[in-house]
């Protein structure tokens, strides 16, 4: 992953707001004010936090007529946990190591 778009996919799902509009948007693609509804923001609020997961392309819009329709993409947030798996089994090893080096040093 480049790391222009993992700076990206990180900050977008730094914000709690963010988070919870993916996890209702994995239930399948709903119209811009259904997203908006259950926050108590304005709808301008909602369409910043939207236009930062848009940025990450963590969100696909579609537009039908006046209304705009949002999906979730995925592939940003594949990306993003195959880098901390990595993260997680290069930490593993150092980690390991330290334990090592830790217990031969109290023999």
């Amino acid at each position: 992953m480049n790391p222009a778009a993992l700076d990206h996919t990180m900050l977008a799902l730094a914000d709690p707001t963010r988070r919870a509009i993916l996890q209702r948007l994995g239930a399948g693609e709903a119209r811009v004010t259904e997203i908006a509804a259950p926050f108590a923001m304005s709808l301008n609020a909602v369409s910043k936090h939207i236009r930062m997961l848009e940025r990450a392309e963590l969100v696909r819009r579609r537009r039908a007529g006046r209304e705009h329709y949002l999906s979730l993409n995925p592939k940003p947030l594949d990306a993003a946990a195959e880098w901390i798996e990595q993260q997680r089994k290069l930490w593993n090893i150092r980690l390991d190591a330290l334990e090592r080096a830790l217990a031969e040093h109290d023999d």
